[in-house]
């Protein structure tokens, strides 16, 4: 069983946040989704969320994988310098990062992508090359600890990826 956590801000992609929070609980892993205060977030769909913990109770866990999901929330949540400091924290340490759609605008702010291939959401493309990645525009994109997706339609390939990962 492996340590997972998954963040949660205001707009998440509904399914970018509640498919791997499930499917990972559903492989057994011990699943911890967090964000800045424990209240109700809302979905860009329409669904809405609570967090397990906050930010600042996870801030000195160990997690095997952090997961960013897309939407708006990603905007949101890289404005907090402690998502930033355990998602570099986590790379750092050859822990998962996993960031789908615009969860790389995380992975930016946290300064983990400069040469390194990645993908996300085609409207990020040039945040992601201005930042000094190597963006592919593959639906998935795996370079060493590092693994990012394009949108929902391509979470399918990246949780087989992921899961596998995890298994190892």
């Amino acid at each position: 069983m492996r340590k997972i956590l998954v963040f949660l801000e205001e707009l998440v992609e509904d399914v970018e946040f509640i498919y791997p929070y499930l499917r990972l609980k559903e492989e057994g892993h011990e699943v911890v989704s967090c964000a800045p205060k424990i209240r109700e977030y809302r979905g860009k769909k329409g669904m809405s969320f609570k967090p397990d913990k906050t930010i600042s109770e996870v801030y000195h866990e160990e997690f095997d994988c952090v997961f960013i999901p897309g939407g708006y929330a990603p905007d949101r949540l890289r404005r907090y310098p402690e998502v930033l400091s355990i998602v570099k924290k986590h790379y750092d340490k050859g822990k998962l990062v996993c960031a789908v759609c615009h969860g790389p605008w995380v992975l930016i702010s946290a300064k983990i992508v400069k040469g390194k291939r990645v993908t996300g959401f085609f409207a990020i493309k040039d945040d992601l090359i201005n930042a000094g990645a190597n963006y592919t525009g593959k639906p998935v994109e795996v370079d060493g600890n590092l693994i990012t997706a394009t949108d929902p339609q391509s979470m399918l390939r990246m949780m087989r990826i992921i899961t596998e990962r995890l298994r190892s």
